[in-house]
């Protein structure tokens, strides 16, 4: 959910907080197991029981909302009381890791997917039990795992996928993309449909990190080795994507000369009718409705020898910590999966929630686009983003080499090998 297209996904994607894994290991050390322990038993059947639950996703504009869904699971779970702290997200990471670090952590609390791999990998989070994995979509479900062991729930998701202009296309006679588009089908069409001489470009897909590793997925290649003590993308497969993204500069997509990467570039050429194809985020579907002269659908972007789509995910976990776990589990169930949540972020576009399609017909009527299946079918070959402890700086580094070799300043080869060798000095 680039920082450029990627990175206006509704807060979805942040760097890890600096300095907390030194504080969840030394919390981890203070509780013990992450699983369930007589210490931390559910203490429903004593009498009344307050769940306390943190949360950043409600901030600025859906309060209402997450009233609304505590009410419900209030009025279906009598003797359970959720007690809600809503925290902006510029300051909620470094809160929770406050209280994480001195104890006082709420029962249940968010996190989006890029923290959850580190608290997981810690022992700060209560292993979830009996959750029916019928209930979620697969691959939203599997992303808050580690090692096998259900340590979340998905909360809420956002994906790419591909916008394309369809009177640009009509007008060229060239067949709209499908879910069955390659990289060959994708080229061919940008390479016919750019016309420099009007300001009109064929393809739009920044050269950043959040495309690099989605592009290197779906050409088979791994961004680190199996245990994560070595960067691997300078590879055959790694060299493959960055060509893929650096080639359409100049050729079929818009220079930094011409703009690119500024913010709005790319959503305001689209709107303006002079970009065939968009590669970006679902989150942009309201603002392109208001749009009522602009044609325009989306499909499953195209693979290479693979499909892979970037997926971005909130969850919802609990504390090990807590003493009231089996109630904390009720709520982030009812929280994440229940009709009442379904029909609440449907009807006021709060994120969509994890729950598999056939529950989410209101959201397919709507158009534009007509194609909204392709959001879930995108979902069938997902790729979650490669998640250290210095998040941002590794991002940071592979974005640079890739607008060297873009801008012409290194060969790929070379600007791969760069940024390879940074990003395992970050790994230590």
């Amino acid at each position: 959910m680039h920082r450029s297209t990627t990175s206006r996904r509704p807060r979805m994607v942040a760097a890890l907080v600096s300095g907390v894994a030194l504080a969840l290991t030394l919390t981890a050390c203070a509780q013990g197991s992450a699983t369930r322990s007589d210490a931390a038993a559910d203490s429903t059947s004593a009498g009344p029981t307050t769940v306390r639950y943190m949360n950043f996703s409600a901030n600025d504009g859906h309060e209402a909302d997450l009233a609304a869904i505590v009410a419900a699971f209030e009025a279906a779970n009598t003797g359970i009381t959720v007690q809600v702290e809503t925290i902006p997200y510029a300051d909620y990471f470094t809160k929770l890791q406050t209280a994480v670090a001195g104890g006082t952590a709420s029962d249940a609390f968010e996190l989006n997917y890029e923290n959850f791999v580190t608290y997981a990998a810690n022992g700060t989070l209560a292993e979830l039990k009996g959750v029916d994995p019928s209930t979620y979509k697969e691959s939203l479900l599997t992303a808050f795992t580690n090692d096998k062991v259900q340590y979340g729930l998905p909360e809420s998701f956002s994906n790419v996928v591909l916008f394309y202009n369809k009177a640009l296309f009509d007008a060229a006679g060239i067949a709209t993309p499908t879910s069955s588009w390659t990289w060959a089908d994708e080229k061919k069409a940008a390479v016919a449909l750019t016309d420099k001489a009007a300001g009109v470009w064929g393809d739009y897909q920044p050269v950043s990190f959040h495309e690099f590793y989605k592009t290197l997925a779906q050409s088979g290649g791994e961004f680190f080795n199996a245990d994560k003590t070595k960067a691997t993308f300078a590879s055959p497969q790694g060299i493959e994507a960055a060509t893929w993204l650096v080639a359409k500069s100049g050729a079929s997509m818009p220079t930094e000369a011409d703009g690119a990467g500024t913010p709005d570039f790319d959503t305001n050429l689209f709107k303006q009718g002079k970009l065939a194809m968009w590669h970006s985020g679902i989150w942009m579907f309201s603002g392109l409705s208001e749009a009522s002269d602009l044609s325009w659908d989306v499909a499953v972007e195209p693979g290479n020898t693979q499909k892979a789509s970037a997926m971005f995910t909130n969850g919802v976990v609990v504390s090990a910590a807590s003493k009231h776990q089996e109630a904390a589990q009720k709520w982030i169930e009812f929280l994440t999966a229940s009709d009442t949540t379904v029909a609440t972020r449907l009807k006021t576009a709060w994120e969509l929630p994890p729950v598999d399609e056939s529950k989410l017909g209101a959201y397919l009527d709507i158009t534009p686009p007509a194609n909204r299946q392709a959001v879930f079918d995108s979902l069938d070959a997902v790729v979650l983003p490669p998640v250290i402890e210095s998040q941002q700086e590794m991002q940071d580094v592979v974005t640079e080499e890739l607008g060297n070799a873009a801008a012409g300043r290194k060969s790929v080869e070379q600007a791969l090998t760069d940024a390879q060798t940074r990003v395992d000095a970050l790994l230590g």
